[in-house]
């Protein structure tokens, strides 16, 4: 359990860290990253970056040469910290950002990626250089999603907790009508047709979207309203590769769009292997039939109240929203009250609740980082909560991103 609330915790802190870094914005070419691949000797980076610190003194602005300077020493000093290189490497994002007025702040960033480095990589550049590693934060495994009537049709994926639609056809297949012009066996057969070519267009999009990346796909599920669904399959419309893929049954759903992808995910949890969105869904359907029960069975929700159960050890598993965005502060006022609270992330002028002075902060930390450290006191487990479900959603609208399944009842 440790471990895994450690892995769920650095996969957290990764994913945190790059939304910060991509959004910074420096005012010139004075945002460096460097990339530096295991096996690479630290000394070597090192005269690397003193050569380029020399010719940024070439630079025109004093004010860019100043900071891009200062940001090379501050990398030199980081690395100095480094026997070796890690074993996925070392990437560092270095430099001075603007902040309130003509202000600047000097940001660093030292990250050990979860997967390999390939190779050495030094940029200076208005904004931090994150593609290497943006594809980091994708999950590999991923299960193929296909809704299908004689409508319409939408081809999908699920990565993790995310579903995202790939394709979307309408078919424009004729509907069957009995009335005059043509005799009834023409128009049949030209409808049959149509719905040929609108299932062949679906199968080659399907080829297009999937057969590239068949080595990570763990299956695909098919599902929409009535038989059209298993006539696609079992008329071998689909690429061979593709169909040993297919996951039995098939399953029934109302809609065949975006939401039908969303219903087909719901209907399919039971094939969908050890995929996060099913853990969670999983997990918080637990949550929801504790709530409902007279007494409120074994349920927490709210911060506050969550803090009281899990300082009573009485929690079992907290869960938590990974789209919180909010701190938790410890401070002292000059009037002596000393307490905790929680801010939001940019909420910089806190005031005591007794006597309205600024306050001295002693300890700031991400809020959902507060949580891990308290699963870690109380020996409990942390699910983190994507916002990319319907129970995802709920968490944050109704529960304020903060919930739990307790051990015992506490009043």
């Amino acid at each position: 359990m440790a471990n895994d609330n450690s892995a769920n915790r650095a996969r957290y802190d990764f994913k945190k860290d790059m939304e910060e870094i991509r959004n910074y914005r420096g005012r010139g070419t004075e945002l460096i990253s460097v990339y530096v691949p295991a096996g690479k000797l630290i000394s070597d980076v090192m005269a690397y970056l003193r050569n380029e610190q020399s010719q940024a003194s070439n630079i025109k602005s004093k004010t860019t040469m100043k900071n891009v300077t200062g940001a090379i020493d501050s990398i030199m000093s980081r690395l100095k910290t480094f026997n070796k290189v890690p074993e996925n490497g070392i990437v560092i994002f270095c430099g001075e950002v603007p902040r309130a007025g003509d202000q600047t702040k000097m940001v660093q960033y030292t990250i050990q990626p979860p997967e390999s480095i390939t190779a050495f990589l030094y940029r200076c550049d208005s904004e931090f250089f994150t593609e290497p590693l943006d594809t980091m934060l994708v999950d590999k495994r991923y299960y193929g999603l296909i809704t299908i009537d004689r409508k319409e049709a939408t081809i999908g994926m699920l990565a993790g907790s995310r579903i995202k639609v790939l394709k979307h056809f309408d078919s424009l297949v004729p509907s069957k009508h009995h009335q005059g012009g043509q005799s009834s066996v023409r128009f049949e057969r030209l409808i049959e047709i149509a719905a040929h070519e609108f299932f062949k267009k679906v199968a080659d999009n399907c080829t297009s979207c999937f057969l590239d990346d068949i080595l990570d796909l763990e299956g695909i599920i098919v599902g929409g309203p009535g038989m059209t669904k298993d006539f696609f399959i079992n008329e071998g419309y689909l690429h061979h590769e593709l169909l040993k893929k297919v996951v039995s049954p098939r399953f029934d759903t109302c809609y065949t769009d975006e939401s039908g992808l969303k219903e087909l995910v719901d209907a399919a949890q039971g094939a969908i292997v050890d995929m996060q969105i099913t853990n969670e869904k999983e997990i918080m359907q637990r949550l929801f039939r504790e709530i409902r029960k007279l007494d409120g069975g074994l349920s927490a929700y709210g911060e506050e109240v969550v803090r009281n159960a899990a300082a009573l050890g009485a929690v079992d598993t907290f869960l938590i929203s990974s789209e919180l965005r909010k701190r938790r502060i410890s401070c002292e006022c000059s009037c002596g009250h000393i307490f905790e609270m929680t801010v939001n992330s940019s909420d910089d002028d806190v005031r005591c609740p007794e006597c309205e002075n600024k306050v001295n902060i002693t300890d700031d930390k991400d809020l959902v980082d507060s949580f891990f450290e308290l699963s870690d006191v109380y020996n409990s487990n942390m699910q983190l909560i994507s916002g990319d479900s319907e129970e995802g959603d709920m968490l944050i609208k109704a529960f304020g991103g903060v919930a739990a399944l307790l051990r015992y009842r506490v009043e």
